[in-house]
C-alpha cells in the first residue's frame, strides 16, 4: 500500500502533497482560493487523484507558488514550479495537470520540455474557449467587487450538468463561503495569467507523449480546443468522453485509470521498476 501522505513546501514555496514510491509523477492542481497546503475537501480531492498513481509512482499534488505577483504570467507561473522540479527533484518527471493546473503544465512543457517525460492534460487546453473566457473573468469581477463566496459558488455550479445547477446553488454557496481566503491576490493573478494563456503556436515545442481528456460538454472548453491541442504537439493524442463536462471529467475515476495507464506506458518504454 502507499506510505500516509506528506505535505510541505517546495523550492519557491510551491504546496505540495506527496504520497507514493517511483519515479515523480507532478500533479498540478486546478484553480483554487489561495496557495496554500490542501485542506478539507480539496485535500481529499487531491488525495483521490494521486492514490491510485502512488502505487507505481511518487506523486506530488502541487498548486501555484504562494505570494504571486501582480501581472506574473502563465510562464512565470510555470518557470516557478520548473525551477522546483529542479531544485528538489532533480530529473525529468511525468507531469499532468487538471484544468488551470493543465495550462501550466502544457506552458512548462512548451517552456521546458526537457523537464517532462509525459504530459496528461485533463480537461485543459491550449487556450480557454470563448465561454470559459467568460466565465473566469466574470469570476475575477465578483471577487475584486468583495463578492469572492458568489464567484467561487457560480463556477462550482457552472461545472455541473445543467438539470442540477439550479438545486446545487444553495450547496454551491455553502461550500463556498469555507472556501473564501482573506487575500485572493493568488487566485487573481492566476485567473489573470490564464485569461492571457495561448500556447497554440508553441504546441511543436511539446516533445513529451501526451494525452488530452475531456468531455464534450465541458463548459470551458470545446471538444476542437482539445483536439487541437493533441494534434499540436510532437507525440499526442485525446480522449473525448462524450456528453461529460468539466467536473466529471475531471473527478472520474476512468480519467484517472487513463491517466494511470498512459504513464506506466512511459516506464514500461524504459524498462522501470
Amino acid at each position: 500500500m502507499p506510505d500516509r501522505e506528506t505535505a510541505g513546501f517546495l523550492h519557491d514555496d510551491i504546496p505540495y502533497l506527496k504520497v507514493g514510491h517511483g519515479p515523480p509523477l507532478v500533479s498540478v492542481q486546478g484553480l483554487t482560493p489561495d496557495h496554500d497546503l490542501p485542506k478539507g475537501m480539496e485535500r481529499r480531492f487531491a488525495l483521490a487523484h494521486a492514490r491510485p498513481l502512488a502505487r507505481d509512482f511518487t506523486v506530488y499534488v502541487v498548486n501555484r507558488k504562494r505570494g504571486l505577483q501582480a501581472g506574473d504570467s502563465m510562464s512565470d507561473i510555470a518557470g516557478h514550479l520548473a525551477g522546483a522540479i529542479e531544485h528538489d527533484l532533480g530529473r525529468p518527471v511525468f507531469l499532468d495537470g487538471v484544468s488551470t493546473g493543465g495550462s501550466v503544465a502544457l506552458q512548462l512543457a512548451v517552456d521546458r520540455p526537457d523537464l517532462v517525460r509525459r504530459l496528461v492534460l485533463v480537461a485543459a487546453a491550449y487556450r480557454l474557449g470563448p465561454r470559459g473566457r467568460e466565465l473566469q473573468a466574470e469570476m475575477a469581477r465578483l471577487i475584486r467587487a468583495g463578492e469572492a463566496r458568489e464567484a467561487w459558488a457560480s463556477v462550482m455550479t457552472v461545472m455541473l450538468p445543467g438539470p442540477l445547477r439550479g438545486p446545487a446553488r444553495p450547496v454551491s454557496r455553502l461550500a463556498a463561503g469555507q472556501m473564501v481566503p482573506a487575500d485572493p491576490t493568488d487566485a487573481l493573478v492566476t485567473l489573470d495569467a490564464e485569461d492571457a494563456f495561448d500556447v497554440e503556436a508553441d504546441l511543436p515545442r511539446v516533445t513529451a507523449p501526451t494525452l488530452v481528456i475531456g468531455g464534450s460538454n465541458d463548459a470551458f472548453y470545446t471538444q476542437e480546443l482539445f483536439e487541437g491541442t493533441a494534434a499540436g504537439v510532437q507525440d499526442g493524442r485525446v480522449h473525448i468522453f462524450p456528453g461529460w463536462g468539466h467536473a466529471r471529467a475531471t473527478s472520474s475515476t476512468a480519467t484517472t485509470h487513463l491517466t494511470l495507464g498512459f504513464m506506466l506506458a512511459g516506464i514500461a518504454a524504459r524498462g522501470e521498476h
